[in-house]
């Protein structure tokens, strides 16, 4: 094989080894990117749920305060009752 049949193998070879490190580059920052965007919609939506469960056990909170407050003033119409108290 004459020298330039060598350089220019071996050029070849070169720019086939440069255009595949290019790929593996570009396939890498794709894939980066894709799990990036994943990991911020898992964010996102961890928030949202968060949100939302904080929402409803407020809610639950509320409800279960009047729960109680209407069954204190029923124990206490009761007593007033049975005391003879609830009379004007």
């Amino acid at each position: 094989m004459s020298s330039a049949q060598q350089n220019f193998s071996a050029g070849q070879a070169q720019g086939q080894t440069q255009i595949k490190a290019e790929d593996c580059i570009q396939s890498t920052k794709e894939s980066a990117c894709a799990a990036a965007d994943k990991a911020q919609t898992a964010a996102n939506t961890s928030g949202q749920t968060a949100q939302e469960n904080k929402e409803e056990a407020a809610g639950f909170l509320q409800q279960t305060g009047e729960q109680v407050k209407t069954m204190a003033q029923g124990a206490v119409d009761s007593v007033k009752h049975t005391l003879g108290m609830d009379k004007k």
